[in-house]
């Protein structure tokens, strides 16, 4: 999960990895730290726990040093070791200089066979392969690289420096991510496209098990066996302005309201003769005749947008739809053959979870369709199908618009398969599709109550602990606003079915105990109703979000948010909207860094 950036070429690599850190810094932001080549052969290393500004003070005298034009940098995610100076990367042993993004399985064991612990000073898992490469070093940085790789278990993306290697920079990966571009300017090397755009608008995944030579003219590309390999360029379709705040305080709120044309991006292209059609993508109609059931293997929030698609596909359509939390699937023997289609869903297309869990349904037989917003990310290649999002750069770490986009998909992916197996008509496709994008301009409207939700947040920033009940459709939009609330106010929230509050959960109900009640379906509303009262009869402090004809519950509710009256199957859609605003307010309110909410980072590419 950490962020990592390496520079060769014409130009001071100081200020180009420092800024690069700095739009990295979703990844990871516990240190950052820089390590710079020079002239005599020497290695500069300049890391501090903390965050990248910190790093940039840090480095903002006119040393000789901050001249040189090859360097690597890192913000770290700690996973081994304590948020130290001494635990931050680069790690330097001898003549090596190395950054690291993943988790190295077997260090203890490369400690032992190679005698390693007298060489280091950190904590980190990291240290221990500058020292194994220092150890093997024989002149050749290739030959010793090859060597070091088949002795790490685990899932790694390494740049690395050889003090007697001017102006070269080596790289290699498995797993973890790494693209790669070069113009005349020099070489640059970074974990995701934030950090080249700026500089390039052209890149290459790094293959695994290859080894790349960074230089100012150029990248060398290389597979384990020495043969020489061409990479498939491809090209970034937006533009620096989408990785930029825009004028919005924070890229949370501003990913928000870039929901409705994220949404536009990424379901009317799709649209052919009033219907779902996937042909752009590659995706036969054969993949839904054949299949007999489903199955959406996910974490996280998209897991959670896996869910609605569950709800949609199994009311409307009676197939059975599993939702597998990956970190679970990829470890058991699922019930899966070549007749279950596996949808695997992931905003970076880079979770390593999702992308075992999708090798392991591969084994299984069966053909696999993945989500994702990142063109050329692990997840897509190695997916039988791929349906991209397209909701370009998502920055904070709290996820938002990529939540809609990947339900959006879902709702064409249910919508087709209804088709195509004849349970859906085509007059009842078309229906189905306007109403789907009948949900765009309904966002737009239910954005303009911002300031509302703003006024309802201020009750909830004192509140320790937060339910949201729902049923059905509402129970699963639950989990998302729970989860949206705790991420990035450290509010402990729950979600609920509202019908197991008398199971258990209603023993936590209190005086004042804030409850968040989701009522937008109609054959739920009068349970829901119930359920409300009873938990003020026991004193809790309720916020309900309902439509505006079900304005009635604002009698038995102490505030009250309403969007229009959507359909039911397609309400989370807009309602999400509501909870991302309330818990983005709820953490202004709190005085927190919305961006970057503590023990977090993006893209989860470590175990």
């Amino acid at each position: 999960m950490c962020g990592i950036i390496g520079y060769v070429g014409k130009k001071p690599a100081k200020d180009i990895l420092i800024d690069g850190l700095a739009k990295l810094e979703y990844r990871g932001y516990d240190s950052a730290g820089i390590a710079l080549l020079n002239d005599d052969d020497t290695l500069t290393i300049k890391k501090k726990a903390g965050r990248v500004e910190d790093l940039r003070e840090m480095c903002s005298d006119d040393s000789p040093v901050y001249r040189s034009t090859c360097g690597i940098g890192h913000t770290r995610w700690a996973t081994h070791g304590g948020v130290t100076d001494v635990n931050a990367h680069p790690h330097k042993c001898g003549d090596v200089a190395l950054i690291h993004n993943g988790i190295i399985e077997n260090y203890n064991d490369i400690i032992r066979e190679y005698g390693l612990a007298d060489k280091l000073v950190s904590e980190t898992d990291t240290e221990v392969v500058a020292a194994l490469l220092d150890t093997l070093y024989d002149g050749n940085p290739i030959e010793t690289i090859r060597k070091a790789v088949k002795a790490i278990a685990g899932s790694f993306a390494l740049c690395i420096m050889f003090a007697d290697r001017p102006g070269k920079i080596y790289a290699v990966r498995n797993v973890s991510p790494m693209i790669a571009s070069y113009t005349d300017e020099g070489s640059i090397i970074a974990s995701d496209l934030t950090a080249i755009i700026s500089f390039s608008k052209e890149y290459f995944v790094v293959p695994e098990y290859h080894i790349l030579t960074l230089s100012s003219t150029g990248i060398k590309v290389e597979d384990m066996k020495g043969n020489m390999v061409e990479p498939e360029m491809l090209k970034i379709t937006w533009d620096i302005t989408a990785a930029q705040k825009g004028g919005y305080p924070h890229f949370m709120l501003k990913e928000i309201y870039e929901q409705p044309e994220a949404l536009r991006n990424t379901i009317t292209p799709r649209i052919v003769n009033e219907l779902p059609d996937f042909t752009e993508d590659g995706i036969d109609d054969e993949v839904f005749k054949n299949l007999e059931n489903i199955t959406v293997v996910a974490c996280g929030t998209a897991m959670h947008a896996g869910i609605v698609g569950k709800a949609m596909i199994e009311k409307e359509l009676k197939i059975p739809v599993n939702v597998e939390i990956a970190s679970e699937f990829r470890y058991k023997e699922p019930l899966i053959n070549e007749k279950t289609l596996v949808i695997v869903t992931s905003q970076s297309g880079e979770t390593i979870d999702t992308l075992e869990a999708l090798r392991l349904a591969k084994r299984c037989g069966s053909k696999v369709l993945s989500i994702v917003n990142v063109k050329g990310s692990t997840i897509a290649r190695e997916s039988d199908y791929v349906l991209y999002t397209h909701a370009g750069p998502e920055i904070a770490v709290a996820s938002t618009k990529a939540y809609s986009v990947q339900m959006a998909a879902m709702y064409l992916i249910g919508c087709r398969l209804g088709y195509v197996k004849g349970i859906y008509s085509e007059d009842r496709a078309k229906k189905f599709i306007r109403q789907l994008q009948g949900v765009i301009p309904v966002i737009e409207e239910t954005l303009k109550q911002a300031d509302e939700v703003k006024t309802v947040a201020n009750y909830i920033k004192m509140a320790p602990d937060a339910f949201f009940i729902g049923r059905g459709l509402d129970y699963t939009l639950s989990l998302e606003g729970a989860l949206k609330l705790k991420e990035i106010s450290y509010v402990h929230a729950e979600a609920y079915a509202a019908g197991e509050l008398k199971h258990g959960t209603i023993a936590l109900i209190e005086e004042g105990t804030m409850v968040v009640a989701i009522a937008t379906q109609e054959d739920m509303l009068e349970k829901m109703i119930s359920n409300i009262k009873e938990v003020k009869a026991r004193g809790a402090y309720v916020i309900t979000l309902t439509k505006e004809k079900y304005k009635n519950v604002a009698e038995i509710s102490d505030e009250i948010i309403t969007i229009e009256n959507i359909e039911d199957i397609l309400a989370p859609t807009v309602a999400n909207i509501v909870l991302q605003l309330l818990a983005y307010y709820t953490a202004v309110e709190k005085g927190l860094d919305v961006d970057k909410p503590r023990n977090l980072a993006k893209s989860v590419t470590v175990e």
